[in-house]
């Protein structure tokens, strides 16, 4: 079992720069592939990023693709989504994820980011 925890959400303006961070708890962090999603309201819920166990290999939505960067620090427990050129499109309820082999497992609560234009 793990438990995700999210931070680092909150209002920017548009072109601004916002770091999410998102907390593991338990030991077998390092086990999982770990990856960003989000929903904005009134759509389904997408991929944006996810990071292989060490962090190796990244993989990006087209959408999010040279703008923002997923990262991982095994020993702190944590993942990372460094988020710039924010515009109003990326207005969205951002979650962690963990899992393997392209299946996420374990989820966050989410943290909201709102991007004003």
């Amino acid at each position: 079992q793990v438990q995700l925890v999210e931070s680092g959400g909150g209002l920017v303006q548009a072109g601004g720069s916002l770091r999410l961070s998102c907390a593991a708890s338990g030991r077998t962090f390092s086990r999982h592939d770990m990856g960003w999603f989000r929903q904005a309201p009134g759509k389904e819920r997408e991929f944006v990023a996810a990071i292989s166990r060490s962090g190796g290999s990244t993989y990006y939505a087209g959408s999010v693709k040279g703008r923002f960067t997923i990262s991982r620090d095994n020993a702190k427990n944590t993942v990372y989504l460094q988020m710039n050129i924010l515009n109003a499109e990326d207005t969205a309820v951002y979650y962690c994820a963990a899992g393997s082999s392209q299946t996420f497992d374990f989820w966050g609560q989410g943290t909201q980011v709102t991007v004003s234009s």
